[in-house]
């Protein structure tokens, strides 16, 4: 009769389906057939949390090992002492905390032979969570521990969710902070919010947006935004579409100046510093938990953090620019030179600087020094520095110190661009064969920067009319860079700038005397 009731359970294809389907799994280990059955009779339509128990059947010690090294996310272990050793539901439970270092999984042994392993000393020396006598596991107690044991269970669960959804915003956080642009800060929203919340790029959508807290509510700047929702009315912002109900969720969150949820949708409202605020909005495929509003919220709120920080660098950026460009043009204007030539020696020598092999940010910061090169001149006499006609020797010994005057202006400096432009100020008038000034160094004893921005400046100046010449022709200055190729500038550089000549005629249009 037992044979015919249990026939179906035993072919029962639960072991069969993924582990990560909705369920709890349950792995019973005991060498008798009938503990197997009658666990999973008196269990039947058992649920915890509206989620089914999943059973996996290990009939010794040996089978046990195998499905746990093959299994994921097994809940609980109701695991029998003696099968094929007196202690080997014992040895099974070291292999699982020692071995297999699995310190989630619930461990439960049940004995039909309490005096094989006592029950005080087993459960002071092995890491188990309860220990039973069969003979007194009656149905409702053996329900009783399944709730107490996922219980526990889901909780572990969710604080490890919660370890690595914090350390996933910490790696966040710290990318954001390696951010330069708007643009580079807002891929890195999208990149970070769905390994935050654990999921793959299709099942959310996400969108991140500032707004001024003083302006109306529909004129918020979207900075990104990934994902698809289903087909619905959309809102043009920023140039992008986004649907009409996430772009009336940002309103709300802009009136009522706070965060809110719902079951598949979060919207993080922060105000940041200079009126501005920052939202996000999440929408997931199914429903999101507690634990997930929570690392969003934090997770929002380290967003606004760090795009206050970024506007803030960006502030000084713009400002170290402009304070770049303005002495550099107060140096030109005083030598009667065209008032473009320092912004146009800048693009000149950040193009040359990448196509060169720097970096982005050493290039940056060459463009950024570099209308520093002649600010030595502030100490050049007029007459000698707008004389029309050749300058006799003492004039012209004059008009070179402005190189070590300009380095010594900017040296002592602890900030990176002034820095920068001491050393380009020094080295933009050394020669590629050691004849220029004034050091007279040589080849690669010139500092990079001061390699570029020597031919940015030449190429510049020869273009433009200055009060001892005219501009010369494009074929004429071509001429003369390729003739002054390992004389006067590096011969690399001489063929990065003439295989690239259109995009160097380019910046030059777009910066008209």
């Amino acid at each position: 009769m037992n044979d015919f009731l249990f026939a179906d359970d035993t072919q029962s294809n639960n072991e069969s389906k993924p582990i990560h389907d909705s369920g709890w799994d349950v792995l019973v280990v005991d060498d008798e057939e009938d503990i197997h059955q009658v666990t999973k009779l008196v269990l039947s339509g058992f649920q915890f949390e509206d989620k089914p128990l999943r059973f996996h059947h290990a009939y010794s010690a040996q089978e046990a090992i195998e499905k746990i090294n093959a299994l994921d996310n097994i809940a609980v272990g109701l695991v029998d002492v003696v099968m094929e050793t007196n202690h080997a539901g014992l040895d099974l439970i070291r292999f699982i905390r020692e071995d297999a270092e699995n310190h989630d999984i619930r461990l439960i042994l049940r004995t039909g032979q309490p005096g094989e392993a006592p029950e005080e000393s087993v459960i002071r020396d092995y890491d188990i969570n309860d220990y039973k006598n069969k003979t007194e596991l009656t149905a409702i107690k053996l329900k009783t521990l399944l709730y107490s044991a996922l219980r526990a269970y889901r909780d572990i669960q969710t604080i490890e969710k919660h370890k690595q959804g914090l350390e996933k915003i910490i790696n966040a956080s710290a990318k954001f902070l390696e951010c330069d642009t708007v643009n580079q800060f807002a891929s890195s929203i999208l990149e970070h919010v769905s390994g935050v919340m654990g999921l793959q790029d299709n099942e959310i959508y996400c969108a991140a947006a500032v707004n001024s807290q003083n302006d109306d509510a529909t004129a918020f700047k979207l900075l990104a935004h990934t994902g698809a929702l289903d087909e619905q009315p959309t809102n043009r912002v920023s140039g992008h579409d986004i649907p009409q109900n996430v772009s009336n969720l940002f309103e709300q969150a802009h009136i009522k100046k706070s965060s809110f949820k719902n079951n598949k949708e979060f919207v993080g409202y922060f105000p940041i510093k200079g009126g501005l605020e920052t939202m996000l909005y999440v929408n997931k495929s199914s429903d999101l938990q507690s634990s997930d509003h929570q690392l969003l919220e934090f997770f929002a709120n380290n967003i606004a953090l760090a795009y206050d920080n970024l506007r803030l660098r960006e502030v000084i950026r713009e400002s170290q620019k402009e304070l770049s460009y303005i002495l550099g043009e107060a140096v030109e204007k005083r030598s009667k030179e065209t008032g473009s030539h320092v912004k146009r020696v800048a693009h000149y020598s950040y193009l040359l600087a990448r196509k060169y092999g720097l970096t982005d940010y050493e290039a940056e910061i060459i463009k950024l020094a570099s209308p520093l090169h002649d600010i030595g001149k502030i100490s050049i006499p007029d007459q000698i520095l707008n004389k029309p006609g050749k300058h006799d020797a003492e004039e012209w010994e004059i008009m070179q110190s402005h190189a070590a005057i300009g380095y010594d202006i900017l040296r002592n400096s602890n900030n990176e661009i002034l820095k920068q432009g001491a050393i380009i100020a020094y080295h933009h008038h050394e020669k590629w064969d050691g004849s220029g000034y004034p050091q007279q160094l040589k080849g690669y004893d010139i500092d990079i920067s001061g390699r570029i921005t020597a031919l940015a400046d030449v190429f510049d100046a020869l273009g433009s009319d200055r009060c001892y010449k005219k501009a010369w022709p494009l074929d004429k200055i071509i001429d003369l860079l390729n003739e002054e190729r390992g004389k006067h500038f590096e011969p690399k550089l001489i063929d990065l700038f003439l295989n690239n000549l259109d995009q160097f005629l380019e910046i030059r249009d777009s910066f008209p005397d």
